[in-house]
């Protein structure tokens, strides 16, 4: 059995349906997307994430109304170092969707999520203190994994392993 080919032009995706939403709306917001065994991942400017995000979540045929994840890959020592991922499940019409935000090391800074998905909230304190990452408007920016005097972000790949001394 072959795995499928992965798919990223994006004429050939336009018909999924959370693509074809976002690009009739904000198709500025949309940087790429991809279809990998199935499983459709878009990547959002950094500047337009929250407003994909609820066009996402209110968008009547698709209401992707439950993040189920927030997470963080750090590409050290390429740029743009960080891509955030959020990972979106629509209880209603079955359907999931990834949304993926390029970030620069030197400006790992990005909208909160939380107003739209309260969930966001652990998520995003988890990627800010393991990765750096700050979210702009969180409403309790706080380190939620490692001790507040703890120096570094261990999930930096270039973080030393044995921690700072």
């Amino acid at each position: 059995m072959t795995t499928p080919a992965i798919i990223t032009d994006m004429e050939q995706l336009r018909e999924h349906s959370p693509l074809k939403e976002l690009l009739a709306s904000h198709s500025e917001a949309v940087a790429g997307a991809k279809l990998d065994r199935g499983e459709l991942s878009i990547d959002i400017h950094r500047q337009y994430l929250r407003v994909a995000a609820v066009l996402l979540r209110d968008a009547p045929e698709l209401r992707f109304n439950y993040l189920s994840d927030v997470t963080c890959v750090d590409w050290y020592p390429n740029e743009p170092r960080f891509e955030v991922v959020y990972q979106l499940l629509s209880l209603a019409s079955k359907l999931r969707v990834r949304l993926k935000v390029k970030l620069d090391g030197a400006d790992a800074v990005l909208d909160t999520v939380t107003p739209v998905w309260a969930s966001a909230n652990y998520f995003e304190r988890e990627v800010m203190d393991l990765f750096g990452v700050k979210f702009e408007g969180h409403p309790y920016p706080r380190r939620i994994m490692m001790p507040e005097d703890w120096q570094g972000h261990p999930l930096r790949k270039d973080y030393p392993v044995e921690g700072y001394r």
